[in-house]
């Protein structure tokens, strides 16, 4: 039959299946279970070879039961060839023979009626005939061949090979027939060929209740068969598509259902079964029997959605790559809280905190200010081992050794700047920001609330961890906290010190660090439990949250282009010094300067020539814009692009022919972060503040202001080039946001109508003069939860 299938194919797809048998991935790349032993993490995955997939048949099915989902078997069908062409040896176990057959049989039917009766009947009674009931076996027995047609003439467009098999609970029990079955996939594998199995359900009997033999499971249905199957052929990985997102610890759908991300067998006492699906055999109690008997044998097993139309299409080759999908089932316990539980529990926390009074609030942080200094010894040893650990792994470039580097000063600074932020908490949650008087008796106050829960990535920059805890702690914030591995044993220590510091109030864990293995990815689609997500670290950090987030915002600028425009009437002395601290100082910043542009009147004078010998004394790589380099015989290396971000000691160097083209060149160029004139001319000066559309905009100031500690907040959580709610350096400002509060006297919207005895005043009143009863005048109302 084998070689009947491979000489009934045309040369073309003969030349393409043999040429796949040659060259397939290296066996070094797909390294399969170490030692027969299921993957511990999700991360591992991606060296599963050997996998089945299991379609139940709500995945397989039309909703109505009839017939089957053929565009999401397409994708399927898809995905399971790509991850075959890349050298895995995948296997199918199929539902849907039942609901192919169910199809043809009832057109048969219908077709089989006479002609006469259907004549004679009328339109409207054919229509409302009823059909017999139609026997499953019978089903199946004319449903078999067409799906398995279905199946092969959709991997035939990827070149792919398919095989049938058709089991029954006797070929896993007889030895005999076990061996034949394993020989038989084994060789199909080797072959490069996909096989597709399915139970007989043309002449299988139906199972018997408690009928699992010691330590082996008996094939009850596709679930059961599934897992018999993939242990039988040692598959590394088995995955159950079905029509739920995963494991719940009670039934989907009710209120207080949780999605399980990673299951640990021991914890099944916990979990709450519902009914089974719409179709199928077996329900969600079934898919657990039959994913902890095959991961006790040494598989793994993922749970996942086949159905929802936003993932189908990816489903099964993001579960190869290790991301968040479905239940991940290990035997390996979790070592502490899921981020979702630690999600939770900070926002529980974090509602708490921001009911504390502004004075506490300012003691956590004055606390944690204290605590950098007195236990500073401790995070300087903990820095030492990360710093020794980069730089034997050679994996960090300068720039990021100086970022992941802490020094007695560098505490002692952020000290200060949490003494700044404690100041500054005394007037943040709950300020009132506008008050109106509706009508009489009827007060509605607009005021600042914290946003909810933070996410904060940052990369190898433990300064940032007290930082950004500060300001969460100031506004009232829940926090969670994603650190660079470079920096765990600092960002360790200093996560403990915060806690310490939130314990004095009873609020130790509403700043939560992250250190489970999640990939940042599956952090940004938590979008049920975060709130905002603020980006610290590069550029390209940046580009892959705001990417990966769907449905919460990203607080963070992608790039830092930043410009330095030298008009004609510029000051020498300030010229030198400006474009000396802005590209110098810290080159690696978002806030350096990338772009030098220069008016062409300052070409070929002495001006130009020292800024050209200063560069050049402070080591600078200067690239030449086009413009540029048309002055010039001999020019510099040309500007590859003028939108970069070179994060070192290199510029763009570009020519203008006025102000306005200056502006004109930083809209077309720039990243709307900070851009500075050096010119002594006011009118010049001031048209240049007013035009330029970026977050800051500097007159004879160096870029590197763009800063929260330069600008007086204390500490940023970042820059935002954003155009709503923050924009610029984001301090404690930029994590509040507001909500309204009316207080009335019985007061009802049929008051104000036409029949009504009440009329609108909507007077302003003073934001800092008490309403009667009010003992003093910046009025703190009861924060509702939120």
């Amino acid at each position: 039959m084998l070689l009947q299938r491979l000489c009934t194919r045309s040369p073309l797809d003969l030349q393409r299946h043999v040429c796949r048998l040659l060259i397939r991935t290296p066996a070094a790349v797909l390294q399969g279970r170490a030692n027969g032993s299921s993957f511990a993490y999700r991360s591992e995955l991606r060296h599963a070879k050997r996998i089945v997939v299991k379609l139940g048949s709500a995945v397989v099915t039309r909703g109505d039961e009839c017939g089957l989902a053929l565009g999401r078997l397409a994708s399927i069908v898809e995905q399971v060839a790509m991850l075959q062409n890349q050298g895995r040896e995948m296997m199918i176990v199929t539902s849907g023979a039942v609901a192919f057959g169910k199809q043809r049989l009832r057109h048969e039917i219908l077709l089989s009626q006479s002609v006469r009766q259907a004549l004679h009947s009328g339109h409207n009674q054919l229509k409302d005939m009823a059909l017999p009931v139609l026997e499953a076996r019978a089903c199946a027995a004319a449903g078999q061949s067409g799906l398995m047609a279905l199946y092969e003439a959709m991997f035939t467009q990827y070149s792919t090979c398919t095989a049938q098999i058709l089991v029954t609970n006797l070929d896993f029990h007889n030895d005999d027939k076990r061996q034949n079955l394993n020989s038989t996939l084994r060789e199909l594998l080797r072959m490069n060929i996909v096989p597709i199995i399915n139970t007989n359900d043309a002449v299988v009997s139906a199972p018997e209740p408690n009928s699992d033999l010691q330590g082996v499971i008996s094939i009850k249905d596709n679930d059961s068969l599934a897992a018999r199957l993939a242990v039988e052929m040692k598959a590394d990985l088995l995955i159950a598509l079905s029509d739920v997102e995963g494991l719940y610890d009670s039934p989907p759908g009710t209120d207080d259902a949780k999605l399980i991300d990673i299951f640990y067998p021991g914890d099944q006492q916990s979990i709450t079964f519902g009914t089974k699906s719409r179709v199928g055999l077996g329900g969600m109690e079934a898919k657990v029997k039959a994913a902890v008997w095959a991961l006790q044998s040494g598989t793994s097993v993922v749970i996942a959605n086949g159905t929802h139309p936003k993932v189908t299409g990816h489903v099964i080759t993001d579960i190869v790559e290790g991301k968040k999908v479905g239940t991940f089932f290990t035997e390996i316990k979790p070592a502490g809280p899921t981020v979702e539980q630690q999600t939770e529990v900070a926002r529980s926390c974090g509602r708490t905190l921001a009911s504390l009074h502004p004075g506490q609030r300012g003691e956590i942080i004055c606390q944690l200010a204290e605590l950098l200094t007195e236990r500073k010894e401790e995070i300087l040893a903990a820095n030492k081992m990360d710093m020794d650990l980069a730089i034997n792994a050679g994996s960090l470039s300068a720039a990021l050794l100086k970022r992941l580097s802490l020094s007695p000063s560098k505490l002692n600074s952020l000290a200060i700047g949490l003494r700044q932020i404690a100041v500054a908490a005394q007037d943040s949650v709950g300020r009132v920001l506008r008050r109106t008087r509706v009508a009489h008796n009827l007060v509605l106050e607009q005021i600042t609330v914290p946003i909810g829960v933070l996410l904060v990535i940052f990369e190898a920059r433990p300064d940032c961890l007290p930082q950004v805890s500060a300001l969460a702690i100031a506004s009232g914030n829940a926090l969670l906290l994603k650190g660079g591995k470079e920096a765990a044993n600092t960002n360790r220590v200093l996560h403990q010190i915060t806690q310490e510091a939130l314990s004095m109030h009873g609020v130790t864990d509403a700043v939560q660090l992250v250190s489970t293995r999640e990939e940042v990815e599956d952090l940004c689609r938590l979008d049920k439990m975060i709130d905002l997500i603020i980006p610290r670290g590069s550029s390209q950090l940046v580009r892959e949250i705001q990417r990966a987030a769907k449905g919460i915002p990203v607080l963070g600028h992608s790039e830092g282009i930043c410009h330095v425009y030298i008009d004609t009437e510029a000051d020498i002395d300030k010229v030198i010094k400006i474009v000396r601290d802005s590209k110098c100082d810290y080159p690696a910043a978002c806030n350096s300067m990338e772009t030098l542009l220069i008016h062409r009147d300052v070409l070929r004078t002495p001006l130009f020539d020292q800024i050209i010998d200063m560069l050049r004394t402070e080591q600078v790589k200067i690239h030449a814009g086009p413009q540029f380099a048309s002055y010039l015989t001999f020019s510099p290396s040309e500007a590859k692009s003028l939108r970069t971000e070179y994060s070192d000691l290199e510029c763009c160097l570009e020519v203008v022919d006025s102000m306005q083209d200056a502006v004109d060149h930083i809209h077309k160029y720039g990243s709307f972060h900070t851009d500075t004139i050096i010119t002594e001319n006011e009118d010049t000066a001031e048209k240049f503040l007013h035009q330029v559309d970026s977050a800051c905009v500097f007159w004879n100031a160096s870029s590197r202001f763009a800063d929260g500690y330069r600008f007086g907040l204390g500490a940023e959580v970042g820059i935002s080039t954003a155009r709503i709610h923050a924009r610029g350096p984001v301090g404690l400002e930029g994590l509040l946001t507001s909500k309204w509060v009316l207080r009335g006297d019985g007061h009802t919207a049929a008051d104000f109508s036409d029949h009504g005895t009440m009329t609108y005043l909507h007077e302003n009143l003073p934001v800092g003069e008490p309403l009667a009863g009010q003992k003093d005048g910046n009025f703190r109302p009861r924060l509702l939860l939120f």
